[in-house]
């Protein structure tokens, strides 16, 4: 039966998104769903056209000249670097095997930047040989960049390698990735000792964790003015990557001010408890591209960062993974078990969480599911159909596996029909780092496909596999 009061946990629906309504009213999830025999993934490449549009629109309008590379590890579909492929666009990789399917998918080598630490010989091998930029995470990975690029040198590879140099961020100083202060002269020395012949430095770069505009701003504009120091060195040093950071916004302010307000453990399956800083902020004031234009106008050393980059000659480089991805897509579980507990219901989906990988940071993915009851579509949003009843249902979402932990939501969704067996739940918005960074084929259970919608228009959306080589 419907249930209120204070163990019932406030709504947080997703934002608006017109293409992921359109693909939820055409009818094809339940299809898929049937056809798939299981959980799967629909990915949105428009939305991430329009995504990489603003981006290049914010530079253009700030009068910066920028590149941005789309980071790889924020989901691995290959219709993501088909994308940066025809729209010349570049690709965040960290990992041979990332490196290649970039490349096999059409990526030129130029238009590739290769981050992480300690980076395995053939790795660098490959990258050097592609022209591809290079992040320099330590003293030691540049004196084997500068052996190899030797070696290579006496194998007729004549290209010299292209680097940027990876600074440790003074508000980070626990960080285990970039050089110091004092790392960074030395490795300027080396790179001039070496010659653009054999390698070319082209400038900094830095991750920042967080979404703090003010402390980004002050690193690129710091990492700025240190690419006209390296230039009195003979360096060429123009460019300042900024790595991501850019948060995108999944629920309404109020929604959100609401749940974290009213919050507490009752909410959860199990009394699960969290803190707030356990979440990603689902909601922020500045999302995407206008992150992007609050960053270039904030005012360092009483100048906008634009100016700065603009007067320092230095192109601003960015590597958005989640930002790239907002609104690209979705995930698609069947309810398969309902329980009643004491004043909610226990569903189990045909998936893990492993899914729904927020459950990799000890957190939770918080946008409500869409209920779609089973049989039809036109009752999506969980709205009530002919013979369903309104009211409040809250369920919490548990995985068809063995462990106790395994939860793809502990909170108590607030449901306005009844779950019931062979309904399905679709997840909103989480291609950029929820729906595949942590799965793997647990219990033997097979990876959920990945499904390609590149026209949603009704009555019929069209669809295809995704072409990952792995």
């Amino acid at each position: 039966m419907a249930v209120s009061g204070a163990e019932v946990s406030a709504g947080l629906p997703a934002l608006p998104d017109p293409a992921t309504d359109s693909v939820l009213a055409s009818g094809l999830v339940e299809e898929l769903s049937y056809a798939f025999g299981g959980p799967f993934h629909f990915l949105l490449p428009d939305a991430f056209d329009a995504n990489l549009r603003a981006m290049r629109g914010a530079l253009e309008d700030a009068g910066v000249a920028g590149f941005v590379y789309y980071a790889k590890k924020a989901n691995k579909a290959a219709v993501w670097v088909e994308r940066c492929a025809a729209q010349g666009a570049g690709v965040d990789v960290a990992s041979l095997g990332e490196l290649r399917e970039a490349l096999g998918h059409g990526v030129p080598g130029e238009h590739l930047v290769v981050t992480g630490p300690a980076k395995a010989h053939d790795l660098l091998r490959l990258a050097v040989r592609q022209g591809a930029l290079i992040a320099v995470d330590a003293l030691d990975e540049l004196d084997a960049l500068l052996s190899l690029v030797a070696g290579e040198g006496a194998g007729h590879v004549t290209r010299p390698a292209r680097v940027l140099l990876r600074a440790l961020p003074p508000g980070q100083p626990h960080s285990r990735f970039g050089l110091t202060e004092a790392e960074l002269a030395t490795a300027m020395d080396r790179c001039a000792h070496a010659g653009e012949t054999a390698l070319r430095m082209e400038g900094f770069s830095f991750h920042l964790s967080g979404y703090d505009v003010a402390a980004r701003a002050e690193s690129a504009a710091s990492l700025a003015e240190l690419c006209v120091k390296a230039r009195t060195l003979g360096l060429h040093a123009d460019r300042v990557s900024i790595g991501g950071g850019l948060p995108i916004s999944y629920v309404g302010a109020d929604d959100w001010r609401a749940f974290l307000a009213a919050r507490h453990d009752g909410h959860f399956h199990a009394r699960k408890s969290f803190e707030d800083g356990d979440f990603y902020p689902y909601h922020s004031p500045v999302a995407g591209a206008d992150a992007l234009r609050a960053l270039l106008a904030h005012r360092t050393g009483g100048r906008a960062l634009a100016a700065v980059l603009r007067d320092a000659g230095v192109r601003l480089l960015l590597e958005p993974g989640r930002a790239l991805l907002d609104r690209a897509g979705g995930t698609v579980f069947r309810v398969q078990g309902v329980k009643e507990r004491a004043g909610y219901r226990l569903l189990t989906v045909d998936g893990s969480s492993l899914s729904l990988s927020e459950q990799w940071f000890a957190s939770e993915y918080l946008p409500d599911p869409v209920l779609v009851p089973r049989g039809g579509a036109e009752e999506t949003g969980g709205a009530a159909g002919p013979a369903a009843t309104e009211g409040t249902y809250p369920s919490s979402v548990g995985a068809a596996t063995c462990l106790e932990s395994d939860m793809v939501t502990w909170r108590k969704i607030p449901f306005r029909r009844q779950p019931r067996v062979g309904d399905l739940l679709v997840y909103p918005n989480t291609a950029g780092y929820q729906m595949d960074s942590n799965e793997s084929p647990f219990h033997d259970l097979p990876l959920p496909p990945k499904v390609v919608v590149d026209r949603t228009e009704l009555p019929r959306p069209r669809w295809r596999l995704d072409r990952h080589f792995t």
